[in-house]
């Protein structure tokens, strides 16, 4: 069977292309670890290859003979949420059957219930662990993944039994337990509703050595994933393609192999294997993978109702700052994979497909909102009229601006928003929208590609106590347009101070020119 690029669980070789697991991370600093007798963390976004990485792991210590390495997903457990005994219960469920599986050991499956109903739910844990660390042939490892799905009371007891074996170890107790998730176990918040406390990771679970992150491919890891493609097809894939590439997923590990797969599996242009992927063809399949919404994206867009993620998404989109954000919200979003600090620039969205989703999810309300445009934007010969642009832009912000505001999930960037949504009207699948925006910048800059034209727009707040935008606007503007090499923009000012006209009498649009001498319009709305 020939092999493809994974986008639904873990990778299996002989099924999909996946990169030498181990590789991922420092093999030798883990074996030291688990040598060393520590407990530890390794932590990383969603769908990044956690769990290909634990399973790899656990078959290598396993070929080695010294250790009996056990990897075990404990999310089940998440539905039982503060009910302990049934959360317990789930977690040593999940422990039996992948010990019976991958070890062919039944010693947990056979003591289940006998020791839950000696020690109860807050000690069975501890318990077990312990009688079965005791007649294994072989230190234990336990691998146990996605720790951070389980909430309350039910996640409290688990660290804490597990701190409480910590001292026994390797006779009495697994040797080293490795906690797998979305964040670092220094980060959980967590809230008892048996004791109405509020429980640190860090103090709930006290013994960790060490916080390891698994990061996303490189640039060459990219390259060397779809070189497999290459090798076994002889499909190939154009400088610019891998580039372009690099571009839209920051090597972020789903959204390579969705790229590659919608690419060259499931587009009719990219089944020929005699013609090569292009860039083109790379920036179609980010689009319909942004339209299907898989589970990935879908997974994302859910976070953005959580108030701490509004905090800092809601400035960020509309680039102005952070206003006493708390680190514990910033540090969320970074371990979700949403955003990524960069050296010397700050927080950025982690990649340009992340960068367009949230936007367009944001806007969901508002886009169905809008009523039927007729596109009288176009020049006989379809391409995209500027002029014709403006007006068309000028009657739908003074006819429909005002109940529109009112449509996004985050109203305090509903300008940015609507005008947005407006242009993915304009461009309707067929053209694209660039966007940049960041904390801080005080703009966003939109580049519109549509039918041979480029427009690009920078967009700022005139909000209260704050002078007018105007003269940095044009100085954005004008390096934004050099940046492009065009000549021409719109510079659209949102006054959003408090006593303004209605948004029909205040938005007008004036020519001005830029301090590089660029002719551009200054749009007021």
């Amino acid at each position: 069977m020939k092999r493809f690029f994974n986008t639904a669980g873990p990778c299996k070789p002989d099924l999909h292309y996946v990169l030498p697991p181990l590789d991922r991370f420092s093999l030798p600093e883990l074996e030291a670890l688990i040598g060393a007798q520590q407990y530890f963390v390794l932590h990383a976004p969603r769908q990044t290859g956690k769990t290909t990485c634990l399973l790899a792991l656990q078959d290598h210590l396993n070929e080695r003979g010294e250790l009996r390495a056990l990897y075990v997903n404990i999310e089940p457990a998440q539905a039982a949420r503060d009910n302990v005994p049934d959360g317990i219960h789930a977690v040593l469920s999940s422990l039996a059957d992948r010990a019976s599986l991958a070890l062919e050991d039944r010693f947990v499956e056979e003591n289940l219930k006998d020791t839950l109903d000696d020690s109860g739910p807050h000690a069975g844990l501890k318990t077990l662990l312990s009688r079965w660390s005791q007649q294994s042939p072989k230190p234990l490892v336990l691998l146990l993944d996605e720790v951070d799905a389980l909430v309350g009371d039910t996640l409290i007891s688990v660290l804490r039994q597990l701190r409480a074996g910590y001292p026994d170890r390797p006779r009495a107790f697994p040797q080293t337990v490795v906690l797998c998730g979305v964040r670092d176990v220094r980060d959980y918040r967590i809230h008892s509703s048996r004791t109405q406390e509020i429980v640190t990771g860090g103090s709930a679970f006290n013994v960790k050595a060490e916080s390891l992150r698994l990061g996303d491919f490189t640039e060459a890891d990219v390259a060397e994933l779809y070189a497999m493609h290459t090798r076994e097809t002889g499909h190939a894939f154009s400088a610019d393609a891998l580039a372009e590439a690099w571009r839209l997923t920051r090597g972020q590990p789903w959204l390579v192999n969705a790229l590659a797969y919608e690419a060259c599996f499931r587009m009719a242009e990219g089944k020929d294997r005699g013609q090569p992927v292009t860039k083109e063809l790379f920036r179609q399949a980010a689009e319909n993978v942004i339209l299907r919404r898989d589970t990935h994206l879908d997974q994302l867009v859910d976070k953005l109702r959580e108030p701490r993620v509004r905090r800092v998404i809601a400035p960020l989109v509309g680039g102005e700052r952070l206003e006493e954000v708390p680190e514990d919200d910033v540090q969320y979003l970074i371990d979700l994979g949403l955003l990524r600090r960069e050296r010397g620039v700050g927080l950025r969205v982690a990649n340009a497909i992340y960068r367009e989703v949230l936007p367009r999810m944001l806007n969901v309300v508002t886009q169905d909102s809008i009523p039927a445009l007729h596109p009288t934007w176009l020049k006989p010969d379809g391409r995209l009229d500027l002029n014709a642009l403006l007006e068309a832009f000028l009657r739908f912000w003074r006819q429909h601006g005002e109940p529109l505001l009112k449509t996004p999930a985050y109203p305090e960037i509903a300008p940015h928003l609507v005008l947005m949504a407006f242009l993915q009207r304009v461009t309707n699948g067929e053209g694209t929208i660039e966007r940049e925006y960041a904390v801080g910048t005080g703009r966003v800059d939109l580049c519109v590609s549509y039918a041979g034209e480029t427009l690009a727009l920078d967009l700022k707040v005139w909000r209260e106590g704050r002078s007018d935008p105007l003269p940095e606007g044009l100085e954005q503007l004008d390096s934004y347009l050099a940046r492009l090499s065009l000549s021409t923009g719109w510079l659209v000012l949102f006054d959003q101070r408090s006593g303004q006209p209605p948004i029909e009498r205040r938005t007008t649009a004036e020519p001005a020119v830029t301090p590089g001498g660029r002719a551009v319009t200054v749009i007021r709305a």
